[in-house]
């Protein structure tokens, strides 16, 4: 009962903050939305249509919030933002959330939803031929996930990686800004302890069954496709997102990287347009253009 308070509480701040900052229209009332029938069933999505499209790839966009209060509305207007600064169409995806649905729900509903976005894609309108797998935090982490999990077709549609202060590790692994940055800014480590938890239940993150949730553990980075990533000085994930850059670029992998000192989680996507947010924005727009 204190989780289900827990979980609603969360969700509606979240929802409420992200409109305000945004000063964002109801998404349900935007033009766009569609539902896309995937084989983890029938999954809700919001279509931005680009101005460039025909000459960029297709965005699939997976919003961040932790696996467990993030969606369409939290992330409409910073992806319309993308959309409008890229030129690109964007499709967010709407996965089912944490803890109605525990892992590895959301990493096979991102998998299937790329998948079925792959096959149609001329139905979409026009793009180059290619999709880029774009997310924030938890939606990084979904976008790795399913860069690792992709079958040969996908994985050679995938032009690139657009990575936004990703999770990609267990809190029972912390890196040292889950010390330096426990307090003090919105994302606090005791919140992503509590989503972590509510993603995996009881589920043991040693063991064989849940590696596949943690992309820097896996053996197969050097598969990636290029990638942009940042990360941010006030954020408990700031060393995990600096170290799975790392980690890329060891395996092969062309990484480009921002880094925004000043500010916290959140100030790409839910936190209004900020100096760094657009500082952000203008570089994803141009590494879009270029896939």
């Amino acid at each position: 009962m204190l989780q289900t308070l827990k979980v609603g509480v969360f969700r509606s701040v979240y929802r409420f903050s992200a409109r305000r900052a945004w000063h964002a229209p109801d998404v349900h009332s935007s033009p766009g939305a569609l539902e896309l029938p995937t084989t983890a069933g029938p999954l809700r999505g919001h279509l931005y249509r680009g101005a460039h499209a025909g000459e960029r790839p297709m965005v699939i966009y997976f919003h961040g919030g932790g696996w467990v209060i993030g969606d369409l509305q939290t992330h409409h207007a910073y992806c319309q933002a993308l959309c409008d600064a890229s030129g690109a169409t964007v499709l967010a995806v709407d996965y089912r959330l944490a803890p109605e649905h525990r892992f590895p729900t959301a990493q096979d509903d991102c998998l299937a939803a790329a998948q079925a976005i792959f096959e149609g894609l001329a139905d979409f309108g026009p793009s180059n031929g290619g999709v880029v797998l774009a997310g924030d935090s938890a939606g990084g982490h979904l976008s790795l996930c399913t860069a690792l999990a992709a079958g040969n077709d996908l994985r050679q549609a995938i032009k690139g990686l657009l990575l936004t202060y990703p999770v990609v590790d267990h809190y029972t692994r912390p890196s040292p800004s889950y010390v330096d940055c426990a307090k003090g800014q919105t994302l606090t480590s005791d919140i992503m302890r509590w989503f972590w938890d509510s993603y995996l239940g009881d589920q043991d993150p040693e063991s064989e069954e849940t590696q596949r949730a943690f992309p820097i553990r896996s053996a197969a980075l050097a598969t990636l496709p290029p990638a942009i990533l940042c990360t941010a000085g006030r954020d408990p994930l700031r060393d995990e997102g600096m170290a799975i850059a790392d980690a890329m670029r060891d395996a092969g992998v062309a990484v480009e990287q921002e880094h925004y000192p000043d500010s916290e989680h959140n100030f790409a996507c839910t936190m209004g347009p900020t100096e760094d947010y657009k500082a952000w924005l203008r570089r994803c727009a141009d590494w879009i253009a270029q896939r």
